[in-house]
């Protein structure tokens, strides 16, 4: 079906008394949030179940926020269309709405009033069972001459149940800011996210790579270096290496990736020679902001480990966790995923999640609550763990999701981050020191989390609570 490229209306000479519009909707969770949210009912007692899965509005202004919505929508876009003015509503509601309902809406001609200009629609909304939800008039002042519009997509608007990473950076209002390399930031992007993080208080930035790039990427982005120290070098390689020997003397407590590629920093960073490595396997973790989801959680190891064995993946889950309490996550519930939420001895996936959870048992892991193997919709979804039958502290709570291996954490973070809008701030665990990944495609505000879970890890190290050895 081909969408119109333009929207005209009816005029009040031509509306006839009788003539009907009528539309069909089925409803989504996220309509009627926003339903809930414009009438101002976001309360327990009349929208049961947020984040369940199982919400449903009572009948009170926000039944009258989403009817009215679908109302007003064929009254100004269909019949009269644009130019028409609402001067009355006598609209009586009754009944609920749930996501997954169809609801029609229909406006028909009662009457009109050449004094004015006006119309009264009978107007009805009901839902897949006939049942009657919404009844009564409209009156509108109709247009008169013929209007035509080019038909615009309505703008992107999102609804969030919180914004971890605000929280997250927040979270640093009074910390000290950290000593940290800037490796290589010869792009206007790299050094602007780490002057930005200057600017806010949470790092001192050391900007280390070749002295004629990093100012010619900061004439390009317009700063000014004069508050920030330059320790020069002649490439990229010898950008990482530096930085690694200004983390070993002392001189820095983090490392933030500029333009230079993941594999170069890592190099330099991996070899026990670096003196940066501790008795545990170096990992990575995204720590997710996803607005379907009500809180933050860690995505591991999508970056470093490719096809992780047990051992490996004991340290993967011990970084995570020890990551969650430097973010003030006192317990944090370890989802172990895998495609199927029981031990099948042809998935090598499900034995090594039960396993890990018997390590747990034993205090081979400590500090969280662990539970696998899970296939991600009961992980994430307490209600579809319900309707499995399964009985789990972590399903619908999960703080950190570890993944099989690199590839599936790979395309679950990407996954989320382009079909869902998710974001993920990056870092580097089982190191002296915290260390940042950014990638070119973050944005400002995934830059500053980023930079901002490093500042807490930084200061959890400083205090003795974060795992060196």
């Amino acid at each position: 079906m081909v969408e119109p490229q333009e929207l005209t209306n009816v005029t009040f000479d031509e509306i006839q008394v009788g003539a009907m519009k009528e539309a069909t909707v089925t409803l989504t969770q996220h309509q009627i949030d926003v339903a809930a949210i414009v009438s101002g009912d976001v309360d327990a007692l009349y929208v049961k179940g947020v984040g369940t899965g199982d919400t449903r509005l009572e009948p009170k202004k926000t039944e009258a926020a989403g009817a009215e919505a679908m109302i007003s929508i064929l009254l100004g876009a269909r019949m009269p269309g644009p130019g028409t003015k609402i001067v009355h509503r006598d609209l009586r509601f009754s009944g609920d709405f749930a996501a997954g309902d169809n609801l029609t809406a229909r406006v028909t001609v009662r009457e009109k009033r050449q004094e004015g200009n006006l119309v009264v629609f009978d107007c009805r909304v009901v839902n897949q069972a006939g049942k009657e939800l919404v009844a009564g008039t409209v009156t509108v002042q109709a247009p008169t001459s013929r209007l035509v519009y080019d038909v615009i997509k309505p703008p992107h608007l999102e609804l969030r149940f919180g914004d971890s990473f605000a929280q997250l950076i927040r979270g640093c209002q009074g910390c000290e800011p950290i000593p940290t390399a800037i490796v290589h930031p010869c792009d206007r992007d790299s050094l602007a996210g780490a002057i930005e993080a200057a600017r806010r208080g949470l790092i001192v930035p050391v900007l280390v790579g070749p002295e004629e790039k990093i100012r010619k990427a900061a004439d390009e982005a317009q700063i000014d270096l004069s508050p920030y120290r330059i320790v020069s070098t002649e490439h990229s390689h010898a950008s990482a290496a530096k930085s690694v020997e200004l983390a070993r003397t002392g001189d820095v407590e983090a490392l933030m990736k500029g333009s230079l590629h993941t594999d170069e920093i890592m190099g330099a960073i991996v070899p026990t020679a670096a003196g940066l490595r501790t008795s545990r396997r170096i990992s990575h973790a995204f720590v997710m902001d996803v607005s379907t989801y009500p809180k933050m959680f860690m995505i591991t190891d999508a970056a470093v480990n490719i096809f992780p064995d047990l051992e490996v993946k004991r340290d993967i889950i011990q970084n995570a966790i020890d990551l969650g309490h430097a973010l003030g996550i006192e317990l944090p519930k370890v989802g172990i995923l895998s495609a199927v939420e029981v031990v099948n001895p042809k998935i090598p996936s499900t034995l090594e999640a039960a396993a890990l959870c018997k390590m747990a048992d034993r205090g081979q892991i400590t500090g969280g609550i662990l539970d696998g193997p899970l296939a991600f919709d009961n992980a994430i979804s307490a209600q579809a763990a319900r309707i499995k039958g399964i009985t789990s502290p972590v399903s619908g709570e999960v703080d950190i999701l570890l993944a099989p291996d690199l590839e599936a954490a790979n395309m679950l973070f990407k996954q989320l981050t382009y079909l869902s809008g998710a974001e993920g701030a990056g870092i580097v665990l089982g190191t002296k020191i915290p260390v940042v990944l950014t990638s070119r495609a973050d944005s400002v505000r995934t830059r500053l989390a980023s930079v901002a879970v490093m500042t807490q890890v930084a200061h959890a190290r400083r205090s003795g609570k974060f795992e060196t050895r």
